[in-house]
């Protein structure tokens, strides 16, 4: 519960900042927009490169330190963004965010409940992410209202505020863990006896490709949905009026893994979640499903294969290491989201609708590679 809200807030403060603020930021810095956007990547860039490293800390020592010091990042970071001058200003405070990231969105959260709960990690995996997929739906809203009243300046210092002032709290609420129970981090590739390393290091780098496939398709229509449906011929307003289903779909999603799914392995869902994007793609294109078809099934598979991230490497490996692991797995993914609001809307000025191509057959591939994974139970 406490890390569902800590989730929420961070994912609202940090990820999802961009999508309302990079606009007036960019008018009052007097820089072109997509520089705003250039900073951030450079933050998802810095969390990629941190990660393993966190993950690794909270193996040995545990996630209530690393999670508390996330907060005092975070709002670091956006109390510097709040008083950015410039550029040079912009990239720093964007920086520390992608710090703060690192030490304080998902992989942190997934290593710390796995450090706690071992191999029954799942359930309280899928709970944390059942409510922090609102986090959209609670920050663009209040930061958008922020903006308009006070301006976005004003709306980054809230948002700092909000961690020192709520998040660091219920971070401190946390269990603390005790350092008997620290997991040896020595090496990675840690369950399943009786396979070679080699063997393991190949699910892995499946394991990364699937992830980063399925974060640059997830970004690259965070970005870019409402023009996409756009290109399919829909109204603006029809659009986005699609576009605010993908929220709901996720959470639905998520919901039924909880309850539904809880028994099956996660490679099943995992199937799933790739399945959908593609299967709403060819509806829409080929056969003329509405654009809310394709914004629900793009985000069912979406919230699903969020959950899989956390707790297919928890399955397939076991929870030793996971911290470690689930950093360097996580890594590509990370990249990938940097580069792709970019990537994606070069494709779709040249292709158009036809640039779902490229993020179907990223999925596509993402499938074959989970149907060659077998579900092994851990040791």
């Amino acid at each position: 519960m406490l890390l569902g809200i800590t989730q929420t807030l961070a994912w609202a403060s940090s990820y999802y900042l961009p999508a309302i603020l990079a606009t007036p930021m960019a008018n009052e810095l007097g820089i072109a927009r997509h520089w705003v956007f250039a900073a951030f990547s450079l933050s998802l860039l810095i969390t990629a490169v941190c990660g393993p490293w966190v993950g690794q800390r909270i193996d040995r020592f545990g996630g209530r330190t690393m999670l508390s010091l996330s907060s005092l990042v975070l709002a670091a970071g956006l109390g510097l963004l709040a008083i950015a001058q410039g550029p040079l200003g912009l990239v720093l405070s964007w920086g520390i965010v992608g710090v703060g990231m690192a030490m304080g969105l998902y992989d942190a959260a997934f290593a710390t409940l796995t450090r706690a709960f071992g191999r029954d990690a799942r359930r309280a995996i899928t709970g944390v992410t059942l409510m922090a997929g609102f986090a959209s739906t609670l920050g663009w809203p209040l930061t958008a209202w922020l903006n308009s009243a006070l301006g976005w300046r004003e709306a980054c210092l809230f948002w700092a505020v909000i961690h020192l002032l709520v998040s660091l709290p219920l971070h401190r609420f946390l269990p603390r863990e005790k350092e008997d129970k620290a997991v040896s981090t020595d090496s990675p590739m840690d369950a399943q006896g009786d396979e070679t390393d080699g063997s393991r290091r190949w699910t892995m780098a499946g394991l990364a490709y699937v992830f980063a496939a399925g974060w640059f398709v997830s970004t690259a229509m965070a970005a870019h949905l409402p023009g996409l449906l756009q290109e399919t011929g829909v109204s603006l307003a029809t659009a986005v009026a699609a576009g605010a289903l993908v929220g709901p779909a996720q959470v639905a999603a998520r919901f039924a893994e909880f309850t539904l799914m809880r028994h099956a392995h996660p490679l099943v869902a995992a199937r799933v979640a790739t399945c959908l994007h593609p299967l709403g793609a060819a509806l829409m294109v080929a056969f003329g499903m509405p654009a809310a078809g394709f914004a629900m099934l793009h985000g069912a598979g979406n919230g699903l294969l969020t959950i899989a991230a956390g707790t297919l490497p928890l399955s397939l490996f076991g929870a030793r290491g996971y911290g470690l692991r689930q950093g360097w797995i996580i890594a590509p993914a990370r990249v990938a989201q940097a580069f792709s609001p970019w990537l994606f809307g070069v494709m779709l000025t040249a292709w158009g609708a036809g640039a779902l191509w490229l993020t179907s057959s990223l999925l596509l591939i993402a499938l074959v590679v989970l149907l060659l994974i077998r579900a092994r139970p851990t040791s």
